[in-house]
Formats: C-alpha cells, sequence, structure tokens
C-alpha cells in the first residue's frame, strides 16, 4: 500500500470537506492517481467530489448474501466479490472512488467481511496514495478498520464536544497500539479570533495542530449549491489552509 491518509473526527466537523480538499490539494502537489475511500456509511464524498455513485461495497455485500444461492459453481464467493468491487471504483481522471457504504444489516458478515477486507486491501496496493473519508466517531478505530495508516487527520471545530472527540480518539489509538505513523489534529471552520485559543485547547491534548481552516463562506455557498468544491477557486480560505498543510507533508511511507 502507497501513503495513506485517514481524516476522522466527530460527526459534522467537516471531516468530508477536508477530505475532499486534501485530495484537490495532492492532485495539485503529484500527478499520481489517488484512491479516494469514502467509509462513510452516510456516503457523500462523491457530491463534494462532483461525481456519480451508482453502487457501495455495502451494497455488493447485501447483493452477494441475496444471490449466493444463484451463483455459478464455477464461480466462487471471493471471484465474485472481486469482479463486483472493482466494478463499483468510478474513476477520473487524476483520482478513482470506492465507496464503502451502508453497515451491515442482521445476519452473519464476518466471512464476507474478511473477504472484502481482503479485496480492498488488494486495490489499494495499485495506489501510491489513498484518502479516506473515515466514519464519525470512534467505531472504525475499536473495529480496527482503519488501521496501519501513516497519517491520520483528526477534524475538530471551535467546540468544547469535537475537541473532547479528538481527545478520545486519540487516546483510543493509543490504548489500541494502532500503526497510525502520525496523528494530527486539524480545527475546521475557526473565527479568526478564535485561531489561537483553538490551536492551543488542541496541542494541550497532546496533538499537534497541523492546520487550523478559517470559516470559508465559499464553501458554505457551494454546499447549499450543490457544487463539487473540485471547483472552488484558488483564493478559498479553506483550500489555501489545506494546501498549506499538505506543502508540509511528506508523502512518502
Amino acid at each position: 500500500m502507497g501513503f495513506s491518509i485517514v481524516v476522522t473526527g466527530k460527526g459534522g466537523t467537516g471531516k468530508t470537506t477536508i477530505a475532499a480538499l486534501l485530495i484537490r490539494a495532492l492532485m495539485e502537489k503529484t500527478t499520481e492517481t489517488i484512491l479516494a475511500v469514502d467509509a462513510d456509511p452516510n456516503s457523500n464524498l462523491n457530491q463534494v467530489l462532483g461525481i456519480s455513485l451508482k453502487k457501495t461495497v455495502g451494497d455488493i455485500r447485501e447483493q452477494l448474501l441475496e444471490e449466493k444461492e444463484r451463483l455459478s459453481p464455477e464461480m466462487s464467493k471471493e471471484s465474485y466479490l472481486e469482479f463486483m468491487v472493482h466494478s463499483s471504483l468510478v474513476e477520473s481522471s487524476r483520482f478513482d472512488l470506492l465507496a464503502m457504504g451502508r453497515p451491515e444489516g442482521p445476519g452473519c458478515y464476518c466471512y464476507v467481511n474478511t473477504l472484502l477486507r481482503k479485496i480492498v486491501l488488494a486495490i489499494s496496493k495499485n495506489y501510491p496514495l489513498m484518502v479516506i473519508d473515515a466514519e464519525a466517531g470512534l467505531e472504525h478505530l475499536s473495529r480496527r478498520t482503519t488501521g496501519n495508516v501513516d497519517v491520520m487527520l483528526i477534524a475538530t471545530d471551535p467546540t468544547a464536544r469535537s475537541i473532547e472527540t479528538a481527545r478520545r480518539i486519540f487516546e483510543l489509538s493509543e490504548q489500541l497500539q494502532i500503526d497510525f505513523r502520525q496523528i494530527y489534529a486539524v480545527a475546521n471552520r475557526v473565527p479568526d479570533a478564535l485561531k489561537a485559543v483553538i490551536a492551543q485547547s488542541v496541542e494541550k491534548l497532546g496533538l499537534e495542530c497541523v492546520a487550523v481552516i478559517p470559516e470559508d463562506s465559499l464553501v458554505q455557498e457551494y454546499d447549499i449549491a450543490g457544487k463539487s468544491l473540485m471547483m472552488l477557486p484558488d483564493s478559498s480560505p479553506a483550500y489555501r489552509a489545506i494546501k498549506d498543510m499538505v506543502e508540509k507533508m511528506p508523502l512518502e511511507s
């Protein structure tokens, strides 16, 4: 697997926005094709990236469970899943998107999930760069679904609740001994008057605040209009903050 970055944090802190702008900034820094993974069950990374999504890995998992008895005996479940996951990849000129989709329903998913993790890992090895928009909160850490990545960015905003969630994510990642090479905080939607206060509050947790992203009316306007953040002007304060962060980030494992 190439260099990987996971964006996590409390719901509502703008982690999908951060992930999308991160992908855009990486596209400007490198000519490599990026794998974007939408690991949030509420899949909407495709919308801010400006591409259509037809099927998620969760949809494929449910489809297999419904059709497993009708599969040709010449095709194994693993071969079927591998074909379907590859067909669900949304390809663009500079990045490809894989959406994990809905969580499990009733029944046993252990075997299927084991196969899916194997297939997704195999796909990720074909990309030198991967950005994961993780689900909100702590579940993905406790299930060890985003372990062994190079950089974890914990999104927070100017609220005590999101900073507390950042603390818990940081502590849990250490308790589970997950192999993150670097863990940083990213403070999002911060008014100018609170920049220093928020950065200090985060750093008291023992986390380096690698970026303070200012409030940006352009991001809000694009979000309300349903426009892709890939079309934001370079003058966008939020994009400039993410771009500055990426410029300082080594992209080698």
